[in-house]
């Protein structure tokens, strides 16, 4: 192994030993060690939650995630699973959000207004100083994303988008590999088909 390689590793092995650390002391009720938590984990709940949820109430379901975090964290019984066990709760925070749309819509706006209202705002991820063909792909793959389903659209973004392996997300939505492997081809084959009709070549 290459020295370059094992400073790399060392570095990994640190920061997993880090992260494990400041769970096992925010479990004790340690405030500060949570709040180096949320630093680790705020950018991945927003980015997650947005592509699931899209940009109106993003701040507040993020918050949501956290508390959810912070409440459950004492009856967290693996800790090194933490970030399994984060993104579920990603996920919960996210299903209860749109349940919670498509029942305001029976009472007050059609069930497509309530969506347009959803996906309104700004990604976190839009540089302000990318130019307009980078935010006209951007807008085109949110286009994309919102054909798909909410199971097939969540596994496509903690796999491609997040980096997560098919066995975590099992893990996290709590379904055979089997499944999430499905839902992964039948949601990348249907945003590239997506994608191949507004002239996107991928």
């Amino acid at each position: 192994m290459l020295i370059s390689d094992r400073i790399a590793s060392k570095r990994v092995q640190s920061t997993v030993l880090n992260e494990l650390d400041l769970v096992l002391r925010s479990q004790q009720g340690d405030s500060e060690s949570f709040r180096a938590l949320y630093q680790l984990y705020r950018q991945k709940a927003s980015s997650t939650l947005y592509q699931l949820c899209g940009g109106f109430m993003l701040d507040d379901l993020v918050q949501e995630v956290f508390i959810r975090a912070w409440k459950g964290l004492p009856k967290l019984r693996t800790p090194k699973y933490f970030s399994t066990w984060f993104y579920r709760i990603c996920w919960n925070v996210a299903t209860d959000y749109r349940r919670k749309l498509a029942r305001n819509a029976a009472k007050s706006k059609s069930t497509w207004e309530l969506e347009a209202i959803a996906q309104e705002g700004i990604s976190p991820h839009i540089d302000k100083t990318s130019d307009l063909m980078r935010l006209h792909y951007q807008d085109v793959v949110k286009r994309g994303l919102e054909h798909l389903s909410l199971p097939h659209r969540v596994v496509l973004v903690l796999h491609d988008l997040e980096d997560i392996p098919q066995q975590e997300i099992a893990q996290i939505l709590e379904v055979p590999v089997g499944t999430v492997k499905s839902r992964l081809y039948y949601a990348r084959k249907t945003l590239k088909n997506f994608l191949q009709q507004q002239g996107i070549s991928i």
